[in-house]
């Protein structure tokens, strides 16, 4: 079974990175329109969306932005760290079938705090910034090993 590890604010240290990549599927979208109530007809409804600037549907800039959580979840503190805020800017629109890498990479430690501020940028598979900004999160207070859960799956309906 795989696992996850988290870093305490004492294991992590300036410029350290982390990559992560996932490729956007539109059970990605329909579910983040469902969960989070955003039915903007750009993300969901064809004929609208090639009516638009972007000339067709392009996945929720939030979606993009929720990887940068899953990295952050999942690798860079990892665990149990706590996001505490994010500066995002939106760069390029992110479609079905782009392959989102994300990389955080470690630019500050906040003594006393404990906080840690990444750099944190969403690239396509062109390498082209689709979203960058910077985060400030909360590492766990302890390094840890957990078994990595299941990924949700989710059936229509």
């Amino acid at each position: 079974m795989p696992t996850l590890e988290s870093l305490s604010f004492e294991d992590i240290e300036v410029g350290q990175s982390l990559r992560m990549s996932r490729t956007v599927t539109e059970d990605m979208v329909r579910l983040f329109a469902a969960a989070s109530g955003d039915i903007n007809p750009v993300h969901l409804d064809d004929d609208f969306a090639a009516t638009t600037p972007f000339k067709g549907r392009i996945a929720h800039g939030m979606l993009t932005a929720g990887f940068i959580s899953a990295a952050i979840a999942g690798g860079l503190p990892g665990p149990g760290s706590v996001y505490v805020s994010q500066e995002l800017r939106f760069d390029r629109p992110v479609r079905v079938g782009d392959t989102i890498t994300v990389e955080l990479t470690v630019q500050e430690k906040i003594p006393g705090k404990n906080h840690v501020l990444l750099k944190t940028v969403a690239r396509n598979q062109n390498n082209k910034t689709v979203v960058a900004g910077v985060a400030t999160v909360l590492p766990p207070p302890l390094r840890a090993r957990i078994e990595q859960p299941e990924e949700p799956r989710f059936l229509p309906g």
